[in-house]
């Protein structure tokens, strides 16, 4: 009987039930009473473009971690734009997500509870969590907004979001792993850089009239905030970069579908998604670096003034009419004046480029550059004519300074520039000697140009893009790796497979197909340098040329290059500068020398003359060496026999090997020392006999004396001991390597001197003493407060910079610590002491030693347990250092009363505890700026990691300690090492830790508390 009115029902209550199930599927947005969970529940933005939940990352899928994210709603493979918890992963099924009771953002599992937002406690229940289609999430409060996730962006940027200088993209670690990377794309000083960790490796050109940079109208577009304002004729068009074939997009709006990505692998990376039914995609249309591999890539990797070449040894090479400077990059080789010249250049560069709209003309440009030394280029276009007149362009003239980025290997965003350099470097070039191929010399007679060089000598080719060097044959164009005017030849890359080509001439002359009317030739050799990671692989052929005929002329004004000649035709039809009477032809200086050609020796006869004079001086000269040594050697143990007889003590060892190592690292060629050497008696009466009132200190080595020279000048001698260890080797070694250093916080060798088993270097007097002497002083130490110390430390970093990467070797130090930092009049720190420095040939940064030499304390532990050392064990013994001139305690003598430690266990057991401020010297407090100084002891933590690749390099470090807003990592525990000897008669337990004794070495792992 009711069964008529309870069917009503039946369907009302069937439909509410539907509508509210299909509500929860597609709710985009919560409140407090209703979280979301982690069982696969999700929110979906209104539009059905993106989704939030919970996720474990692809790739990742044994890890029971899950993370809350935002990612494209039905996109294959998931493609996540925003982490909430990137290190607080929840794990197993647990973890709800929702607004708490005090209206803030937090991840709930089990007992753990992890807030996403810090804002004010909020007594209303008003407040609502939004996803929108933009892939923003928002909180509300009403209808203000309180807090959004695109403030706090992860790895991706997203239409909508303000790049400001704030803002960072960091990348995951890897694609499966949404922790934080090192790799950051930020804005900063307009313009947009990469960084590894705090090192920039990438630059977008300078935001001004001259913005020919990497980054397309599409993509400026976007991380400006989707501007319709910007002027797309100052950025470059999105079509086919980095060899990606993609639609030109860079005239579409950007603001709907793209989005840009920081990846793992140090690119950011930009996209265009669709989200039609019919399909969902996203697509790669552009990415920089355009190989991350190559170190070429980096921003400014030469410095000013030099550009990179990955095929050749010396990587970075100064522009001609540049020289390598002190400090790292290039300079010009002299100062600047209005007779400098211009050389045209097509490269990307970076820098202020000034417009100068009075310049009409090319010529006033030009004058405006010379007027002004700060000028280093300009650019001039000149007016571009259209049948429109609204689009005729005027023309413009940019004034360059600051140049920096010279890059010539890329095609995309050059710059036609005209770069100001030295007349000296033109002139030198006169019109016999064509001009340089960017960097590379092209000697006489060869020739690239027709109005340069030896026309016979033709067949070379110039890219003044890349400036590349290349050779035609008859079997085809071959780039020219190297070119040897002494030995008249140059080498070819040949791609060949023939194994045996190499030492087989009839080979290489089948492979390389030579025109034999041209003068040259297949030599006997040829190189495989296909393991050679700097250059190109293949089989490098070498070509010889004969040496050149008088060079040709029309008219005697041709032959104005080669002084002492005339135009000439002596009968064989064919007019040359023909040398004048008294002069003849020399085709090793292709000039004209004074001399009688009629009594010329062919050359076959004077070269087999030179081999029989140079062999029989040399076996005159062997002999002359044997019979010496000989008798040097009957006299030297007579006197050592006389002296055993009557003193019946041991007498001193012969010193025939110790004279004969002095002479051959004193004259051989290869180790030539360029100091003078001093007389032993002018330094007996300088030092007044090495008296103790002189004596300025004792070092490891021997004492140190001051001294002065009858002018009045003073220096510092450094008498080493005979029983100091160091040897011949490491003295003359010393001498070799400071000859060799110019900088201005490298102590300066004013000489030397040796005599018998005296060994002595002759220092520029430093007043101040050394660095050890004033900050462990209770007294002296007030004369560094914090702005002095700091100062030193920087001065310190950038002398050990020069050192590891700037000076023309590469060289680790190997005993960096404070007794070797003297201080000058100034108190301008100097690093001295180079006896155990090692230099490291071509790209290597590590080697090994059988002998572990050193100061223990400032040793990293892989050199005093392994031998192993490094331009990181620099770092380390730096660490050690800064710590010290921070805490004003030396890392061996440090005696903390509650516990065994050294300095190092003490700053990280303050840093772990947040009390790094107590390790400060009390003395500095009231002088030190506390930002700086916890910077400073963050770095030097860095600096004394255990794992040598954990610590940063002195490049790092120097960036680290430059720039306060600089995000600096956070440092893992220290190694450590210290010496102790207890006393077998002591039994008491606060016996402190010996520093002299050297009985036992241990390394311990401190563990922060």
């Amino acid at each position: 009987m009711h069964s008529p009115s309870i069917l009503p029902f039946f369907f009302i209550t069937v439909i509410l039930l539907v509508s509210y199930h299909l509500s929860c599927e597609a709710r985009d947005s919560i409140n407090v009473e209703n979280p979301l969970s982690g069982s696969g529940e999700t929110l979906v933005s209104a539009g059905n473009r993106f989704e939030l939940g919970f996720f474990t990352p692809q790739g990742n899928d044994k890890s029971h971690n899950k993370y809350l994210g935002i990612w494209y709603y039905k996109l294959t493979p998931r493609t996540t734009v925003w982490v909430a918890n990137r290190d607080n992963p929840v794990s197993g099924s647990c973890g709800v997500f929702g607004i708490a009771e005090d209206g803030n953002l937090r991840i709930w599992c089990n007992k753990e509870v992890f807030s996403i937002t810090n804002l004010e406690t909020s007594t209303t229940f008003n407040r609502t969590l939004q996803l929108l289609d933009s892939g923003n999430l928002i909180l509300f409060d009403d209808r203000a907004r309180l807090w959004q996730s695109f403030d706090s962006p992860t790895d991706t940027f997203l239409p909508g979001m303000n790049m400001d200088d704030n803002m960072r993209l960091t990348s995951w670690i890897s694609s499966s792993d949404p922790r934080f990377g090192n790799y950051i794309f930020r804005r900063f000083q307009g313009v947009y850089i990469m960084q590894n960790k705090s090192s920039v490796y990438w630059k977008s050109g300078e935001l001004g009239p001259l913005a020919y940079t990497v980054m397309p109208y599409a993509v400026a577009q976007i991380l400006s905030g989707c501007d319709t304002q910007l002027d797309q004729k100052t950025y470059p068009p999105l079509v086919k970069n980095n060899s990606l074939s993609v639609p030109d997009y860079s005239r579409a709006s950007p603001c709907n579908t793209t989005r840009l990505l920081m990846n793992s692998s140090g690119e950011i990376q930009y996209y265009n998604c669709s989200f039609a039914d019919s399909g969902r995609w996203c697509s790669l249309l552009w990415k920089e670096p355009q190989d991350p591999q190559d170190p070429c890539s980096v921003y400014d990797v030469c410095g000013k003034f030099a550009i990179c070449d990955m095929n050749n040894e010396t990587r970075c090479q100064c522009l001609k009419g540049f020289k390598p400077a002190s400090l790292g990059g290039c300079e010009r080789e002299s100062e600047c004046s209005k007779d400098d010249r211009f050389r045209n250049l097509n490269m990307k560069i970076g820098g202020q480029f000034s417009p100068f709209d009075q310049a009409q003309e090319e010529a006033t440009c030009k004058q405006e550059c010379l007027n002004n030394c700060k000028c280093e280029a300009y650019v001039f276009k000149s007016a571009q004519p259209s049948r429109r007149e609204s689009d005729n362009s005027a023309a413009k003239c940019y004034i360059g300074t600051d140049l920096v980025n010279f890059q010539n290997k890329y095609t995309d965003d050059r710059l036609n520039l005209s770069l100001r350099v030295p007349f000296s470097s033109i002139a030198k070039s006169a019109s016999r000697i064509c001009q340089p191929c960017l960097t590379k010399s092209v000697p006489y007679p060869l020739s690239i140009q027709p109005n340069c060089g030896d026309p016979l000598y033709s067949g070379f080719y110039c890219n003044n893009s890349t400036g590349e060097i290349s050779f035609q044959a008859l079997s085809g164009k071959y780039p020219v790796i190297g070119i040897d005017p002494e030995k008249r030849s140059f080498l070819i890359l040949v791609n060949s497979t023939i194994a045996d080509i190499c030492n087989n001439t009839k080979l290489s002359g089948q492979i390389v197909n030579l025109n034999q009317s041209l003068p040259f030739y297949v030599t006997s050799k040829c190189y495989n340098f296909s393991a050679n990671p700097v250059i190109r692989s293949g089989i490098q052929i070498e070509i010889g040329w004969k040496p050149p005929l008088e060079p040709v002329c029309n008219m005697s004004i041709d032959c104005r290059d080669w002084p002492n000649s005339d135009c000439q035709d002596k009968g064989n039809g064919r007019r040359r500068c023909y040398c004048n009477q008294g002069y003849r032809w020399d085709d090793s200086s292709v000039n004209c020398n004074r001399g009688d050609s009629k009594k010329k020796l062919p050359t076959r006869y004077v070269i087999v003359l030179t081999i029989l004079l140079v062999g029989f001086t040399l076996v005159v000269g062997v002999i002359l060496v044997v019979c010496s040594n000989q008798l040097y050697r009957r006299k030297q143990a007579e006197k050592e026999s006389g002296n055993q007889g009557s003193t019946g003590s041991n007498p001193v060892l012969p010193s025939y090997e110790h004279e004969r190592q002095v002479d051959d690292m004193m004259h051989g060629k290869d180790k030539g020392i360029d100091v003078p050497f001093y007389n032993f008696d002018s330094i007996l009466s300088a030092t007044d006999n090495f008296s103790d009132a002189n004596m300025l200190g004792r070092g490891g080595f021997g004492p140190v004396y001051k001294g002065k020279f009858p002018g009045g000048h003073e220096i510092a001698v450094k008498r080493l001991s005979s029983c100091s260890g160091q040897g011949i080797d490491e003295f003359l070694n010393e001498v070799n390597l400071i000859a060799r250093l110019q900088h201005r916080n490298l102590v300066r060798l004013l000489g030397y001197c040796i005599k018998e088993n005296e060994k002595i270097l002759l220092y520029e007097y430093m007043p101040n003493r050394s660095l050890d002497a004033i900050i462990f002083d209770q007294n002296d130490c007030m004369l560094l407060d914090w702005e002095k110390r700091f100062d030193i430390i920087m001065g310190i970093a950038r002398g050990l910079l020069y050192l590891h990467q700037d000076s023309r070797l590469r060289i680790i130090h190997r005993d960096l610590k404070t007794s070797n930092i003297l201080l000058d009049e100034e108190l301008n720190p100097k690093i001295s002491d180079f006896g155990l420095a090692r230099i490291i040939e071509g790209k290597r940064t590590e080697a090994s030693t059988n002998k572990v030499v050193g100061t223990y304390g400032y040793m990293s532990p892989e050199y005093a347990l392994e031998g192993k050392f490094s331009i990181k064990s620099d770092v380390f013994s730096f660490g050690v250092v800064m710590l010290e001139i921070i805490s004003g305690k030396k890392n061996t003598g440090f005696y903390h009363p509650q516990e065994v430690m050294n300095l190092l266990g003490y700053a990280w057991r303050l840093w772990s505890e947040d009390k790094a401020l107590d390790l400060v010297d009390p003395r500095l407090i009231e002088s030190c700026e506390k930002s700086q100084v916890m910077m400073c002891i963050n770095v030097g933590l860095l600096c004394v990691q255990e794992d040598p690749n954990d610590r940063p390099s002195m490049s790092t470090i120097v960036i680290m300690l430059g720039s306060e807003s600089t995000a600096l990592p956070t440092p893992t525990q220290p190694a450590f090492v210290t010496r102790r000897r207890i006393s077998a008669a002591s039994s008491s337990s606060s016996t402190k830790p010996d520093t002299i004794s050297n009985n036992e070495l241990t390394i311990s792992m401190v563990q922060g508390r």
